[in-house]
């Protein structure tokens, strides 16, 4: 695959991301087979993983998913059809975490041997690194860039004035500048990102690609109680949300599903699509039919009623 600066202008061209967490956990390889190339022969491109995914599983190290996507690439030939991307910084176990620079580098090369590949598209830094000089994990994207392994770089889990102090010295520096921002967004999940980052995205001109686009399943239209939760291999996060806000947001999304005749996660995800500052929004399947409701967002135009209703359901 050829590499060359992979821009902003390459996301705005993708509405959706499949998230590559359930690789490996909620998924094995045969399956994860199957989503990747429903994804891809449908037209979508883009899919994200991290070196973390999925170590959280008992028994796994992480890496897991990194693995299945480069067996995946191996064994269709389809490099040329997708941006990957992935993530490094988080706490991998026996002191491999963060952000320095000599700990990017490595990591780097650890996923580029699991993708299998010459270059990472998007490189992100997972979280936020207090004790890693801001310089220090530019400089490390700096080299990598020259090296062809990295194309572009992102971040995830920042606050707003450390993502914004961050792209200043970049700018300033002449280092490698963030140009992708994935956080938490969702219907439910909305002030975080809307008071703090949206701004910054909307300064610099970030691809937004936001995680828990669905808030763990909750937005699906699959639960409806906590007794629904029970036995789901997500149900201790999607527990949170029976407040009474998020029964108003499941109660709005019936309202439109039954106007629309879309399912409920279709729905979310075309009201995600329908925010200014968002590009793409990440999203993951265990099935090939749930797939299919995630790519008809796409297609989806809500109404600005229905809008509306949405976000004034989900009002924090």
């Amino acid at each position: 695959m050829q590499t060359r600066p992979l821009g902003t202008s390459d996301l705005q061209a993708v509405p959706l991301v499949f998230g590559g967490n359930v690789f490996g956990w909620t998924v094995d390889q045969q399956q994860s087979f199957r989503l990747l190339d429903a994804f891809v022969d449908r037209g979508f491109n883009v899919i994200d993983t991290a070196d973390v995914y999925s170590k959280w599983v008992p028994g796994n190290h992480g890496g897991e998913s990194e693995t299945i996507i480069g067996q995946w690439l191996k064994s269709t030939g389809k490099r040329d059809k997708v941006i990957l991307a992935t993530k490094v910084g988080m706490d991998l176990g026996s002191g491999r975490e963060g952000l320095g620079k000599q700990y990017i580098l490595d990591a780097a090369e650890a996923s580029l041997a699991r993708l299998g590949v010459e270059t990472i598209d998007l490189y992100q830094s997972h979280k936020d690194d207090a004790a890693s000089p801001l310089e220090a994990t530019l400089e490390a994207y700096a080299a990598l860039m020259q090296q062809g392994k990295v194309r572009v770089i992102g971040a995830s889990n920042y606050k707003g004035a450390r993502l914004t102090e961050a792209i200043e010295l970049a700018q300033r520096e002449h280092l490698p500048v963030y140009q992708v921002l994935q956080p938490e967004y969702n219907l439910y999940d909305r002030q975080p990102y809307e008071t703090d980052l949206a701004p910054v995205a909307q300064r610099f001109g970030l691809a937004v690609i936001p995680y828990f686009s669905l808030a763990s399943g909750f937005l699906t239209g699959k639960y409806h109680t906590l007794a629904d939760t029970e036995g789901a291999a997500r149900g201790s996060r999607v527990t949170r949300y029976f407040d009474d806000r998020g029964k108003r947001i499941l109660a709005a999304l019936d309202r439109v599903a039954d106007e629309t005749g879309a399912r409920q996660a279709t729905i979310a995800l075309a009201w995600l699509l329908a925010q200014p500052t968002v590009t793409a929004p990440i999203a993951s399947a265990t099935k090939v039919e749930q797939l299919d409701d995630l790519m008809a967002a796409v297609d989806l135009t809500l109404t600005q009623d229905q809008l509306q209703s949405l976000t004034d359901a989900s009002a924090p």
